[in-house]
């Protein structure tokens, strides 16, 4: 972590009332978080139980063990209690159950009852045996970031998308080789909106790849390969978003992804889906990245992408504040919350590059214990390929002047086509050129009392303590509507998979968030 001087005068009173509303703002949320379940929550647990793989149509099997429970109005005691209880009355495992229900052998609901306390004894060695696998998988990633060191931050992240794995895995290593310390694999185009998971190695995505727990294994073994190879740890990121929310960060836990991006407000204002059926996925997938030791990213840098950055900064630290709130109530530590900002002013505008860096300092010693994801200029990224690389150039020098921790590299073509392997060498090469560079101009400056970085600082402050306090009087889900955020409005009861949100019976039984909860304090 960055040592971090005090640079700007922050209203310590005010930070603390931004804290307290958001607060109030997550009281409002957690009702429905405790009193509801998920289809996606359902079929993770399924998959947690060691149910994989698809019938002979092709459906994932969790999608057919959580669908035929659901259709008879029984999934609210929670898929856990049906698979245990087909354990006790079968004497088969839950992966066999689940092959036998894909063939229409076995009906759950028509099964006789056993009591709770029979389902849960039956399944402790199940539940117990994927946990300890998961400690396992956490473990493995600590040595061998002890043996392979990550390289400093800012990390250096770089995407690759060809929809093809095999082909991504060439350039990931590419990217490795000259420098990259983070890879995220773009999700093909609205896989968000699919629910549930694809499965097996995939080769045919659009603007991206399938993120499949095979797809995976796959790019974590090469990275690792590349790594062990150049002697420095290569991260893995994928998306743990969209209406398989918590399935896609089960499969990251247990295939040793490290960071994945991991936000409701950016399933709900982009993708249109169902409030109160992401945030009830938010929750349990981030207690899972929580226990997994995966950073989660948060998308407030995509706010600026459809809203003036100057005009609507606050909305990104009020999402901010709401984030860590929320995140800390699933058990995620500081260290594990990449919260997202972004580089995003018009750079026609006179003393934008000030501005920019208020806003990066301002969050910065805000959050000082956060992983924060600084995010390069897309908006106002042109075709004119000399003017983006030093657009890029001077997002970098903001970075690194402020403390930033994963640093997503822009690209010079960024207007223009996906990047090739020459681009992101060029992006590259600008970032570790300014980084080592100015590694420790933060050291050496400091921001004059009542100039302009102070005064917007102070500006973006107060008004997102009015936004949040607004919020708190009226609740997330209303402020949503009314379009607070990124320009945008969602109907509170729309969305995609509202059908998919069920309340929890009186003896609701979800074994692996009884575990996480008692193990990460929450």
């Amino acid at each position: 972590m960055f040592s971090l001087l005090e640079k700007l005068i922050i209203d310590q009173i005010k930070v603390d009332k931004c804290r307290q509303e958001a607060r109030k703002i997550a009281d409002g949320l957690q009702v429905d978080i405790e009193q509801n379940t998920t289809t996606a929550v359902e079929r993770t647990v399924a998959r947690l139980l060691g149910i994989d793989g698809v019938d002979e149509g092709g459906i994932p099997l969790p999608n057919v063990v959580v669908e035929q429970v659901m259709l008879s109005a029984e999934l609210n005691r929670g898929i856990a209690y049906w698979l245990g209880n087909a354990v006790l009355v079968t004497g088969k495992t839950p992966a066999a159950i689940a092959v036998a229900v894909g063939d229409g052998q076995l009906v759950l609901s028509e099964l006789p009852l056993h009591p709770l306390t029979e389902v849960q004894d039956v399944l402790t060695t199940i539940v117990g045996a994927t946990v300890n696998r998961i400690k396992a998988i956490r473990e493995q990633r600590a040595c061998l970031q002890k043996k392979y060191r990550p390289g400093p931050q800012p990390w250096l992240y770089v995407i690759v998308a060809t929809g093809n794995i095999y082909e991504d895995v060439v350039q990931a290593k590419a990217a490795a080789r000259q420098g990259a310390d983070v890879i995220a694999v773009i999700r093909s185009t609205a896989q968000s909106l699919l629910d549930y998971v694809p499965y097996g190695a995939t080769t045919e995505g659009f603007g991206g790849t399938y993120a499949t727990q095979e797809n995976f294994r796959i790019m974590r073994k090469a990275l690792d390969e590349v790594g062990q190879e150049i002697g420095r740890y290569i991260q893995l990121v994928n998306y743990a978003s969209g209406l398989a929310m918590p399935e896609i960060a089960a499969l990251g836990a247990l295939e040793r992804l490290d960071m994945m991006l991991n936000d409701a407000m950016y399933g709900i204002l982009f993708r249109d889906i169902n409030m109160k059926r992401t945030l009830i996925d938010q929750y349990f997938s981030r207690m899972i990245n929580a226990f997994s030791g995966i950073i989660i990213n948060t998308g407030e840098d995509n706010y600026l992408t459809t809203a003036d950055a100057v005009e609507e900064a606050h909305t990104v630290l009020a999402s901010e504040f709401i984030n860590e709130e929320l995140a800390y109530r699933s058990g995620l530590p500081p260290e594990q919350l990449g919260l997202g900002h972004a580089f995003e002013i018009n750079p026609a505008l006179e003393d934008g590059f000030l501005m920019e860096i208020a806003q990066a300092q301002l969050i910065r010693q805000v959050f000082p214990e956060a992983a924060l994801k600084y995010m390069p200029p897309t908006k106002y990224m042109s075709g004119n390929i000399f003017k983006g690389h030093l657009m890029d150039g001077m997002f970098n020098l903001v970075s690194i002047m402020t403390g930033q921790n994963i640093q997503l590299l822009g690209m010079l073509t960024e207007a223009i086509h996906t990047p090739f392997l020459s681009d992101r060498a060029l992006s590259i090469e600008n970032a570790r050129y300014i980084f080592n560079n100015a590694r420790h101009l933060q050291e050496e400056i400091s921001f004059k009392p009542g100039g302009r970085i102070q005064r917007r600082a102070e500006l973006v402050l107060k008004e997102t303590e009015e936004m949040l306090t607004e919020i708190a009087g009226k609740g997330l889900l209303q402020a949503i509507a009314e379009g607070m955020f990124a320009d945008i409005s969602r109907s509170i009861e729309g969305g995609k998979g509202a059908d998919g949100v069920l309340s929890k019976s009186e003896n609701y039984y979800n074994p692996f968030m009884e575990i996480f909860r008692e193990e990460l304090g929450v």
